[in-house]
């Protein structure tokens, strides 16, 4: 099967949790015998077109004009995503299956679903109205009712919890049996030959220090804020604790004046943007990882924690909600509640048998369910979906067209006889 993958985030670029989802997707696939293509916005000094392991990645530039904002920006990079792949597909022939990752490639796959006549996989990561607890100005209006357009073009969408199969239904009105749930999967090799580095662990705690880690982006949705609040409480009941936050985003200066104010600078860290080996490495050093969102989709850093070994703590939203069962693979807190997140990190510190034991099940848990291997199969048959269906509903119209042609044949004969017949019974009384 011939697939091409639209995404506006790529390695090495990475935005969010996109990029890795397309990126190991995308090597599974050609492991299972498929050829994937993958067209993306090019960012930094990189190759317009590289095989990336047996993926094709062509990356393309956006305009040298200046756009006049974000939405603009978004429509320049579509129109330079439809000009490359439709010179691909003339040069290369046509693919099987359209795969569009979230509202930023809408318009270049609906362009092409009309040009190639190729079925539309959507994959919805998250949703504007979920991210800002609602739509509240016309851009979000905007990104809102492009969402509604690309769910409404393609032909199956795939989602990656129950919640948001919920939450696009209650959005969008889309039918049930047209929403598709899939989860992200993890590289299960991710920590193969990672073990505790106490030397780099120094770097941001003290030996004695138990470290609570978060790890992500720093925006508003991911709860940062709550763990911060939650720290007079933590250090309370366990003076060596010591709260690394890894990542960057808009909140930083914001959260730094949070930490400030409470007068815990002493007991926070921020470690700044992380490379893959240090986040492997952080990972490991660290004695629980919470993952506090507000809203949360799916949450691929929740299990990347819980593939590590490290006990997680989550909050009870979203795709984490369905990933984590409370005391038994994970700690669970009410989610924006920060007394509540202490009391799930505190039982961890306090007690190595419940660590032990919640860090030992977590691993099987996403080993057996959250494998790219298996992902990768409900991916394809997904697409198969879509295509069986494009492909009826071709015969379909065929079908009704050749019907439309046979009734307009049968009743020109027909006109034609009675014409034939009141000519003889004029001519028969001339």
């Amino acid at each position: 099967m011939k697939i091409l993958m639209l995404t506006w985030e790529y390695p090495p670029r990475i935005v969010g949790g996109i990029a890795r989802v397309v990126h190991d997707l995308s090597k599974r696939l050609i492991k299972d015998g498929h050829e994937v293509t993958v067209v993306t916005y090019k960012e930094g000094n990189v190759e317009d077109y590289e095989n990336d392991k047996g993926v094709n990645v062509y990356r393309v530039n956006n305009y040298m004009i200046n756009p006049n904002n974000f939405i603009d920006w978004i429509m320049q990079m579509n129109f330079n995503m439809l000009a490359k792949a439709t010179e691909i597909i003339n040069k290369e022939g046509p693919f099987d299956v359209i795969h569009a990752h979230d509202w930023l490639v809408a318009y270049a796959a609906k362009s092409l679903k009309d040009a190639f006549h190729i079925p539309i996989v959507a994959t919805i990561h998250a949703t504007e109205a979920g991210r800002n607890s609602g739509i509240h100005d016309e851009v979000q209006r905007y990104i809102n009712d492009t969402e509604w357009l690309l769910t409404y073009e393609a032909t199956e969408v795939i989602v990656n919890s129950n919640y948001m199969k919920n939450e696009l239904q209650r959005l969008f009105g889309l039918p049930f049996e047209k929403i598709n749930v899939i989860p992200n999967g993890v590289n299960l090799t991710l920590y193969n030959g990672v073990e505790r580095d106490y030397e780099f662990r120094r770097q941001y705690a003290a030996d004695n220090e138990k470290i609570i880690l978060f790890m992500g982006r720093l925006v508003y949705e991911k709860g940062i804020q709550h763990v911060i609040a939650a720290m007079p409480k933590i250090l309370s009941g366990y003076h060596d604790a010591k709260l690394i936050i890894a990542g960057k985003g808009g909140m930083m200066d914001e959260l730094k004046e949070q930490v400030q104010a409470m007068g815990i600078a002493q007991k926070v860290y921020f470690t700044g943007y992380l490379n893959s080996k240090q986040v492997a490495k952080m990972y490991k050093c660290a004695d629980v990882a919470v993952f506090p969102s507000t809203y949360e989709p799916f949450g691929i850093v929740a299990l990347e924690g819980m593939l590590s070994g490290t006990p997680v703590v989550v909050s009870d939203v979203g795709g984490l909600n369905e990933i984590v069962e409370h005391g038994v693979n994970g700690m669970k807190s009410y989610a924006g509640n920060p007394n509540s997140l202490a009391d799930s990190i505190l039982a961890l510190l306090h007690d190595p048998a419940l660590c032990a034991s919640v860090a030992k099940k977590a691993k099987i848990k996403v080993r057996d369910n959250y494998n790219w291997a298996k992902i990768a199969q409900d991916t394809h048959f997904t697409y198969q979906k879509a295509i069986c269906q494009t492909m009826a509903e071709k015969q379909r119209r065929e079908i009704e067209q050749e019907k439309a042609k046979k009734a307009k044949k049968a009743k020109n004969t027909e006109h034609e006889i009675t014409n034939l017949l009141s000519f003889k019974k004029r001519h028969a009384y001339a």
